[in-house]
């Protein structure tokens, strides 16, 4: 072993225990390896940077950005909104749930798929009272399985594909992983279906302070629209439409209002209509009924063309001049280019429109105003701003558009005419033009400590191969493995990928494991593909603890899990996987 490799295998084993260790952060341990490479010599200085600029950072930070287009579009609860009413018991939701996120995971980043289907899945607990832990974790565990269909639906795949295209010359297609993917995941959502009984029934999920203030029952106006399609509607209908998620307060027609209407009273086109619910509900029965907010044609005042336009949430304070004034008196719109979409109150709800409802300390609001309106707005009228969470009441939804991307994106891909990163960067660039998505939001969708930790990691895990150091380690494994099975061979290296990431982290694990792998195969005379195959498949298969991907990290606090609950159901799967994958593999991607 020379210097040179001695010290490549020094500072990766150093990484690898402080990654273990736990005391610092991942991208904060991933950056000291960067920088203890550049200063000790195996990281050229020109090299340092090359994962921030690789095709693998920028393919994951737009699957990022796609997924948050997804999640804000509504399309996935507009899918659903059919079945969400038939599932009743754990039975049929966790089987349902978890199907549902593993076929988005397929099209998309698999925590991204996760993170727009937990809102779903916790509403489901909460209306039918099933805990969240039996629910939560197979989902997670199903994201994990459906990302290894395509190349965008986990890291593990980007990252070894552009390994394969930095030893071969050519990278996998979107594709090529389909066939072992679909096989593993079918075989883990027919496990998930009846093992999630496995988990325990007792657990609380820890709310979160953005899940309390979700909990807040606003009042706001909607006007009916003299183009309504439906014309006329009952109150009961129209209730209905909400899917029980809203409560219709009173009917104002000609300056005549009804309070509490029974369910037989028609609602008309011009009139207004008073309703409570929580801001998703309210953005939801917006979208669903075909209603507007009641001065929604009042259009916000920009200090700039590109300033975004945000909806806010704000306690009115002790010396607030909002206190006892109606918001007619107070022309919010008028003096600050801000509008008042609804009030939550403490007691009793307000059956008055709001242009005519007196303010009173305590109260929440809701303000939509500009980035650069608001603070003044907020600074000179006392409010006090709640923690920032993503409000939509207010905001236009795109509802089909950044599916329509993404597939298109996809089908360049699939039949080769546009190369991966290209294609997911243009996707990424079209929401954004198209309105799928503000920057700011899309900001907010970048995993920073995910794409440092990839960036960093690349020239580190680069140092290895430059050394020779991949090549020492390959022909070390080459002379313990040389006359045993390749299926056997295949089978170690996805258990050796399979073990160390849920103590490590699948991008890490990957980063050091791939090269080793497609040089092992080199040295026994077997194709790499293979090889490479069964350390994706094992790095994606990160089912036993809750810190090793960030689909179990998500789960782990509302589904109010602890270490050990993940390997009662993670570890009968990861044997599974392991007992079918290098038979799958192998089967696709013969050794020679």
């Amino acid at each position: 072993m020379t210097l040179p490799q001695g010290l490549a295998f020094g500072l990766v084993g150093l990484t690898i225990a402080a990654f273990v260790w736990g005391r610092f952060r991942y991208d904060l341990i991933a950056l000291g390896a960067l920088l203890a490479g550049l200063a000790i010599g195996v990281i050229p200085a020109e090299a340092a940077f090359d994962g921030f600029r690789n095709d693998i950072t920028i393919i994951i930070a737009a699957a990022l950005v796609v997924s948050a287009a997804f999640s804000r579009s509504g399309i996935v609860e507009l899918v659903l909104r059919r079945l969400l009413p038939l599932l009743k018991t754990e039975r049929s939701q966790a089987p349902a749930l978890t199907v549902a996120v593993t076929l988005l995971s397929m099209v998309t980043k698999n925590v991204g798929a996760l993170a727009i289907m937990l809102p779903v899945a916790l509403s489901v607990s909460r209306k039918t009272g099933t805990p969240p832990s039996r629910l939560l974790m197979p989902m997670a565990f199903g994201a994990m399985a459906g990302g290894m269909v395509t190349l965008v639906g986990t890291s593990p795949n980007i990252i070894v594909s552009g390994v394969r295209e930095e030893m071969l010359g050519r990278p996998f297609a979107m594709f090529d992983y389909a066939p072992v993917g679909l096989a593993l995941t079918a075989i883990a959502i027919v496990f998930l279906t009846f093992g999630y009984r496995l988990l325990p029934k007792d657990r609380q999920g820890a709310a979160s302070l953005s899940d309390s203030l979700a909990t807040n029952a606003y009042t706001t106006d909607l006007r009916v629209p003299d183009d309504w399609g439906p014309g006329r509607m009952t109150v009961k209908a129209l209730a209905a439409t909400g899917g029980g998620a809203v409560r219709i307060l009173a009917v104002i027609r000609d300056g005549r209002r009804i309070s509490r209407p029974r369910g037989n009273v028609v609602v008309r086109a011009s009139d207004l209509v008073v309703l409570e619910g929580e801001a998703d509900a309210l953005d939801d029965f917006v979208e669903r009924s075909q209603l507007k907010l009641a001065g929604h044609h009042r259009a916000i005042v920009r200090a700039e063309p590109t300033d975004d336009v945000r909806v806010i949430e704000a306690v009115v304070g002790m010396n607030s001049p909002l206190l006892n004034q109606t918001l007619a008196a107070s022309d919010l719109h008028g003096q600050y280019g801000v509008n008042l979409l609804g009030v939550s109150r403490t007691g009793y709800p307000l059956t008055q429109r709001l242009r005519s409802a007196r303010l009173r300390q305590g109260d929440i609001i809701l303000l939509q105003g500009s980035e650069t309106s608001l603070p003044v707005a907020l600074g000179q009228l006392d409010l006090l701003p709640l923690a920032e969470r993503t409000v939509g009441l207010g905001s236009a939804r795109k509802r089909f558009m950044p599916a329509i991307v993404l597939a298109t994106a996809m089908v360049l891909v699939g039949f080769q005419i546009v190369p991966v990163a290209p294609a997911f960067f243009g996707a990424a660039v079209a929401i954004l033009l198209l309105g799928g998505l503000r920057m700011k939001e899309a900001y907010q969708a970048l995993d920073g400590p995910l794409l440092v930790l990839i960036a960093a990691m690349i020239p580190v895990s680069a140092a290895i191969q430059a050394t020779g150091g991949a090549d020492l380690v390959a022909n070390l494994l080459g002379q313990v493995f040389e006359g045993i099975p390749g299926i056997a061979v295949v089978g170690a290296l996805m258990f050796a990928a399979m073990a160390v990431t849920p103590f490590l982290n699948n991008a890490a694990t990957v980063l050091i494991l791939a090269p080793i792998g497609a040089t092992l195969a080199t040295r026994l005379d077997y194709a790499p593909d293979a090889f490479l195959m069964a350390v994706a498949v094992g790095a994606a298969c990160d089912f036993l603890t809750p810190v090793g991907h960030q689909c179990n990290t998500l789960v782990m606090r509302p589904g109010g899990y602890r270490f050990g609950d993940y390997a009662r159901l993670g570890a009968p799967l990861s044997l599974l996987v392991l007992l079918a994958g290098p038979w799958l593999i192998l089967l696709f991607w013969p050794l020679r």
